[in-house]
């Protein structure tokens, strides 16, 4: 007779095994190493790396509030100074991604490289010096949130609190005030830089650190979520339609599927769509079902010129090309889905040509390079031989934050997350804080188009938003893996701070 399958672990089993595991990470000691990478400029830097995990304590008056609520990585790169060096607090989004995208893409001493295109490179994968590392311009902190990498919430209250969006920022402000505290920086200036989602989370820390006394000089946002409405595709939310279409026009041109002028060049094809929605697609989104059959079928034909689909479609789906739409119907002739992180690349439908979205070719094609050159060099340089699953992007995260900011209240509940309104506050509060924006033009899920949109909202005067500044790059939400805008973003970086 076969062996009776083994129990399930008791809850109380599991729970315990958590907790175990997170007071291991806390007594984990830090992870040193030195390093020295040669600039692009033909200067060199010595460096020290401090990987630790610090505890969190969150702020309350309920039982327990002093006790740590999670043990959050930080990896940190500083440069031998006499005075204070500028420090820039790095982290990703998701939410439920770690930091090694910037770390090891586009700010710190190493980076993967990975091919132009956006194409995946053949194994093996090795992280190699960066020449175009920010570390030149500050110390760099990069933080892994709660449940990515191998960060940990100390247990499934602590986690429920910490994976929503207040909760995550007041984490993140907590870990910087901390490691300022612990390192002794409280006399060096601050900037943040987060992407995606981070930039969410960014735009909100920037708000709360104000609060706890921390004066930021400046957060650089890559591949902009600041208002969750513009990238959101949901019944009776018609804005991302608008905001999508000049980013769709620009990646139909690199795939060929337009003709005429709208074909000569990117800028073309985006300067038209983005003329076409200010005049009429989006007075034409807001008249619905009151739009006459002539002004409907000029729009409808304008939609398939703009984005190389078939009139048909666009009718079809009543003048309303979603993400998913354009994702698999614009190269279905040729049997590809386009990449939504990397709309440049693009993966090989099944034979059935389903609509079921498997997996984005925009991130499959660096997700495991940057995973297992990131694990070789926190084993073998840094130091770090934790046996653990580091976790690169937490679906489990993702699928259960809790979007609700500001409490359960009814009203609260309604709408989409937004931190705009923090970022509007925060350039008012402060006089000396500044922005700067990046936006890849092959970005389909922060579409340079919607967050064009979302700066141009916020709610400061136009002498406040002088210290708003947006660039923008040929390629997608990780822009910096084409070596072109790697160099760029550093110089558009430079001059930013040097204004």
């Amino acid at each position: 007779m076969a062996d009776k399958p083994a129990a399930a672990p008791a809850p109380d089993d599991t729970a315990q095994r958590d907790k175990a595991r997170f007071e291991d990470l806390l007594k984990t000691p830090a992870a040193r190493s030195t390093g020295r990478v040669a600039l692009a400029s033909g200067a060199a830097l010595d460096y020290a790396v401090s990987a630790e995990f610090l505890p969190v304590v969150l702020g309350g008056s309920e039982p327990g509030a002093g006790d740590p609520k999670a043990a959050v990585l930080t990896t940190a790169y500083t440069v031998a100074a006499a005075t204070p060096r500028p420090v820039c607090f790095a982290f990703n989004g998701g939410p439920g991604s770690a930091s090694i995208w910037l770390h090891l893409g586009a700010l710190g001493p190493k980076r993967v490289v990975v091919p132009d295109d956006g194409s995946m490179p053949p194994a093996p994968y090795a992280v190699q010096d960066n020449p175009h590392t920010w570390l030149e311009h500050f110390d760099l902190v990069f933080i892994d949130p709660p449940h990515t990498g191998w960060s940990l919430a100390a247990d499934a209250d602590a986690r429920k609190k910490l994976l929503s969006t207040d909760g995550d920022i007041a984490c993140f402000s907590e870990v910087i005030r901390l490691w300022l505290t612990r390192h002794g920086r409280w006399g060096s200036p601050v900037y943040l830089c987060g992407e995606s989602y981070g930039t969410t989370r960014g735009a909100g820390i920037a708000n709360q650190l104000h609060e706890l006394g921390v004066v930021v000089n400046g957060a650089i946002l890559v591949s902009l979520a600041m208002d969750l409405q513009s990238i959101v595709f949901a019944p009776g939310n018609d804005l991302p339609y608008a905001l999508f279409l000049p980013a769709f026009a620009n990646t139909s041109q690199y795939h060929g599927l337009l003709q005429g002028p709208l074909a000569e060049s990117p800028a073309a094809a985006r300067e038209a769509a983005e003329a076409f929605v200010q005049e009429d697609y989006a007075a034409a989104l807001l008249a619905g079902a009151r739009l006459s059959d002539k002004t409907r079928s000029r729009v409808a034909r304008r939609i398939a010129e703009l984005t190389g689909l078939p009139r048909s479609l666009v009718e079809e789906k009543n003048l309303r090309i979603s993400d998913q739409t354009y994702f698999f119907e614009a190269l279905r002739h040729r049997g590809l889905i386009v990449g939504r992180l990397e709309a440049r690349s693009t993966g090989p439908m099944a034979a059935s040509r389903t609509r079921d979205w498997e997996f984005d070719p925009g991130i499959e094609a660096i997700a495991a390079p940057y995973t297992m050159a990131a694990m070789g060099y926190f084993r073998d340089t840094l130091g770090l031989a934790l046996e653990q699953r580091y976790m690169v992007i937490n679906g489990d995260v993702n699928r259960g934050w809790n979007w609700v900011r500001g409490g359960e209240s009814e009203a609260r509940r309604m709408g989409f997350t937004c931190t705009s309104t923090d970022l509007a506050q925060a350039l008012r509060r402060n006089p000396h804080f500044k922005v700067l924006a990046a936006s890849g033009r092959y970005d389909l899920g922060t579409p340079y188009s919607a967050s064009d949109w979302s700066l141009a909202q916020l709610d400061a005067p136009a002498t406040v938003l002088q210290r708003v500044t947006h660039r923008y790059y040929d390629a997608g939400h990780m822009m910096y893996t084409r070596q072109a805008d790697l160099v760029q973003l550093k110089a558009d970086l430079a001059a930013w701070l040097a204004a």
